[in-house]
């Protein structure tokens, strides 16, 4: 048995596989997050270790003997989190999140030095891992100065379980600190934010082991000993190794709580003037690209809360068939924007209305904005040299058909769904774990899944959507204007 512990934002979800990948059962943990002050988001390390622990409860509840044939782990986990220990490895201070906007200041700063982007091949976004230390150095200078170790949030939990100080590439790409092209920490990057690279844990790669899982916890969860750790990955990289997404030319669309245009790259392909995130992939000598926008799913839940219906309800009130854009237009930056703004403080708005904008209206219009925003993530991979032919939909906004039928329209591309099954993060993971304490093949474990159904763009609506597209798109300016 394998198994994938996965840090996502608002929980832990811990899932078996066996050896021929089939999924034995999950148990999850919830997290919360922390928001002090308008733009902060942060989150208790001790909280990702509390729910760690209740997902694999879970499973030793429902699992036990599969449990105890576990014989590696992959990890996966929000990216980009700043988590600060000194020199015994104790929390220095709650961790900042990859949807934290405090340092757009000092992105900025580190963004006009011109060794960031040709170095990373990425701007140096505000939610990145390298402004938010150079945000403590300012405001918490007594913290900075006890800064032992920086680690990525799964690589924390990657401490608690083996006592190791690493981790791998795709995850280490968004820190701001590695040269993307070499997969390697950049001592003259650190150095410009006051750090150099025994503050950094070691790297490995992905598919890799990654230290061992402790005798106390293997014997508390009733695993034997052995156990090996794999390097993991990041959550879209882990996402991809789930879906099989590894090749040139592959790519998905996931709709969480942030959305991400993913697409796989046989090489180094960095175009930062774009907001396009290039990144090393969880598998040796192969990199991906990414538009990253910051809310998606966060989107639709916002407006459920303030409507007061349950996100579900209301696209039920859309009914089964797509239909042309209304005229209201929803701009999702609710906490700033990444792909292809690069702007931690605009903010989003509905535009358009009128006595007439139902709750309905307003519903569509949420789903057309994300829709746009993903639209204009492959407007910007395509001025990266990246050309998609179809894409794949995951995550939980990815059950909603009549959202997949609007973004396969927005974007002009067919859209699979994937058969029954999870191939999310934590699938990825446990395929990671799969390969690090086994040595099979990547390419033999790193399969796609069988597509159930393909939604195809309306083509009755494509100068109705690219209308509203180009009014959607000319909003920023005038918005950008206010702030």
């Amino acid at each position: 048995m394998y198994l994938g512990i996965d840090l996502g934002t608002s929980g832990v979800k811990a899932l078996l596989i066996d050896g021929d990948q089939r999924i034995v059962g999950s148990a999850t943990g919830a997290c919360d997050v922390l928001r002090p002050h308008p733009g902060w988001s942060e989150q208790d390390p001790a909280d990702w270790i509390r729910a760690t622990q209740e997902a694999i409860s879970g499973l030793k509840a429902s699992h036990p003997a599969e449990l105890a044939a576990v014989r590696g782990i992959g990890l996966s986990g929000h990216m980009h989190g700043a988590t600060l220990l000194d020199d015994r490895d104790s929390v220095l201070r709650p961790c900042i999140l990859w949807n934290d906007t405090r340092s757009h200041a000092e992105a900025a700063a580190l963004d006009a030095d011109p060794q960031f982007r040709a170095i990373t091949g990425n701007i140096v976004f505000p939610g990145f891992t390298a402004p938010k230390l150079a945000w403590v150095a300012k405001h918490e200078p007594e913290v900075f100065a006890k800064v032992r170790w920086v680690l990525l949030p799964k690589d924390y939990l990657r401490l608690w379980l083996t006592g190791e100080h690493m981790s791998e590439m795709s995850d280490s790409a968004g820190t701001s600190w590695l040269d993307t092209g070499k997969r390697a920490w950049s001592e003259s990057l650190l150095a410009a934010t006051g750090l150099s690279e025994r503050q950094m844990p070691s790297l490995v790669e992905g598919t890799a082991p990654a230290g061992t899982l402790k005798s106390e916890l293997a014997s508390s969860w009733g695993m034997g000993a052995g156990v090996v750790v794999a390097g993991g990955a990041g959550d879209n990289a882990a996402s991809a190794c789930g879906m099989g997404t590894i090749g040139e030319g592959q790519a998905f669309v996931s709709l969480g709580t942030s959305g991400v245009l993913f697409a796989a790259n046989g090489r180094y392909l960095p175009n930062p003037e774009s907001a396009v995130h290039a990144f090393c992939h969880a598998l040796p000598d192969t990199w991906h690209q990414m538009g990253v926008i910051l809310s998606a799913t966060d989107a639709l839940n916002w407006h459920a809360g303030v409507t007061g219906r349950s996100a579900s309800d209301l696209t039920g009130e859309l009914g089964d068939t797509l239909q042309a854009p209304t005229g209201v237009t929803f701009l999702p930056y609710l906490s700033g924007e990444r792909t292809p703004h690069n702007d931690a403080t605009i903010r989003g708005a509905f535009i358009g209305l009128g006595h007439e904008s139902s709750r309905a209206v307003l519903t569509q219009a949420v789903l057309e904005g994300v829709s746009f925003a993903i639209r204009d993530s492959l407007e910007a991979l395509k001025s990266a040299g990246t050309q998609l032919h179809r894409v794949t939909a995951i995550g939980g906004g990815s059950r909603s058909a009549i959202w997949l039928s609007s973004i396969a329209t927005a974007l002009g591309l067919p859209v699979d769904v994937p058969a029954d099954g999870d191939f999310g993060a934590a699938f990825g993971a446990a395929r990671l774990g799969l390969v690090a304490a086994t040595g099979a093949d990547p390419l033999s474990v790193f399969t796609p899944p069988k597509t159930a159904r393909t939604i195809e763009p309306v083509a009755a609506l494509r100068e109705a959507y690219e209308d509203a597209y180009q009014r959607y798109g000319r909003l920023y300016p005038a918005i950008r204007a206010a702030y």
